[in-house]
């Protein structure tokens, strides 16, 4: 079955009872049934709930403008609005704050505003968050040793690295991030945290990890000293979550919810993803809706609205650049889970695969935040028109 776009023909999945499309164990994440599982996660895997509590939810008032026929360029160079690019990249919801208020919010493909929607790695911005918040409080230190939290990972690759090499991802852990092999580490990950179930061509006698904590414990190689590149990793966040719990000795869950969103006045519970063992996917398991992503953007965009610690906010904009030079689809710089558009701006993105976007853009004081289910993981056209998109909001709404 062919991925389809909002404006084509919607093929049946999970509709009907019996439903005659059901997405399968092992693919329920890939194109095209992304377009419906990305909106119910909790329906294909088990999740825990992050609560928002009791108290105030944070009014987002509304200076609607009519940024729909707003000229852009497409993932091909060609001329089209603002309108036409949310459909040619597989847009579930689209959110514009300016100065905290909505100037522009869009629906598609049967999200709603009460729809959580599945972060992929904006989760590990959220996580990250809390660090700081835990770094602020003197539970955390960033120059010591990882295992100084977890004395368990001195027979494993992170020995001798910081908890500051976990957050920006430039420790020397041998690990595979390649998203299309079921047998790589990343696809070891997709079975250790509850996602998948054994591949096909997964060998059931190895010694496959049970959970998240067991993947963490497998990982014995390393490929460099550690402080020596960035390299992107996804269980580093899982790492640096496990920290986390061990100080405070709370799930990440009831984390999030007590220190981030409860206290930026979500107006709906979101939820983890959870393996068997019970522990939230801190690196991609994160689900919640399109306005709550954008309270939190805001949050940020205050430099930590008194929750996270200014001087953490200022020193996450202030990473230095690793890796490739700052370009306009992926940035070079990444800095305690977050990344760093270009040495000017500083505006901070939270972005995950298959099109997830939460940008933050200090200057123009506005926050962006798209919600996608692109048929690949990774799409650099789409990528590069989308950030020329959201720089042609900041000069429209300027």
């Amino acid at each position: 079955m062919k991925p389809y776009r909002n404006s084509d023909l919607r093929p049946p999945i999970m509709q009907g009872s019996p439903p005659a499309l059901v997405p399968p164990a092992m693919d329920w994440d890939r194109a095209p049934w992304n377009r419906w599982t990305f909106l119910h996660v909790r329906e294909m895997v088990p999740t825990v709930e992050v609560w928002k509590g009791l108290g105030h939810v944070r009014l987002l008032p509304r200076h609607d403008r009519p940024l729909d026929g707003l000229p852009v360029t497409g993932s091909e160079g060609q001329a089209t609005t603002l309108a036409g690019l949310l459909d040619e990249t597989y847009t579930d919801g689209f959110l514009v704050l300016k100065d905290g208020a909505i100037a522009y919010e869009r629906y598609y493909n049967e999200m709603k505003p009460h729809t959580l929607h599945l972060s992929q790695s904006m989760a590990k911005s959220v996580t990250a968050s809390v660090a700081g918040i835990l770094v602020g409080r003197g539970l955390l230190d960033p120059a010591a040793l990882v295992t100084e939290y977890l004395p368990e990972l001195e027979d494993t690759a992170w020995r001798g690295a910081t908890l500051q090499h976990v957050l920006d991802m430039t420790t020397g852990v041998r690990f595979s991030e390649s998203y299309e092999d079921p047998l790589s580490d990343i696809g070891k990950v997709d079975n250790a945290c509850g996602w998948k179930p054994l591949p096909p061509k997964g060998d059931p006698s190895a010694a496959w990890p049970k959970h998240m904590w067991e993947m963490i414990l497998s990982l014995k190689d390393t490929v460099r000293p550690h402080g020596e590149a960035f390299e992107y990793r996804s269980i580093e966040t899982d790492v640096l979550a496990f920290a986390m719990e061990r100080v405070t000795g709370k799930r990440l869950a009831d984390l999030v919810s007590e220190e981030i969103w409860q206290q930026i006045g979500a107006e709906e519970n979101a939820c983890f993803t959870v393996d068997r063992a019970g522990y939230a996917l801190a690196d991609g398991g994160f689900n919640a809706t399109l306005r709550d992503y954008g309270r939190f953007g805001q949050m940020i965009l205050e430099r930590g609205g008194g929750i996270v610690p200014k001087a953490w906010i200022d020193a996450t904009r202030n990473g230095a650049a690793y890796g490739e030079a700052y370009s306009t689809a992926f940035p070079g710089s990444y800095r305690n889970q977050f990344w760093i558009e270009d040495e000017a701006s500083r505006s901070l993105m939270c972005r995950g695969v298959f099109g997830q976007l939460i940008h933050v853009n200090f200057d123009a004081r506005m926050v962006t935040v798209k919600l996608s289910t692109y048929p690949d993981f990774l799409n650099q056209p789409y990528a590069v028109a989308t950030l020329g998109a959201v720089q042609a909001i900041a000069k429209a709404l300027a």
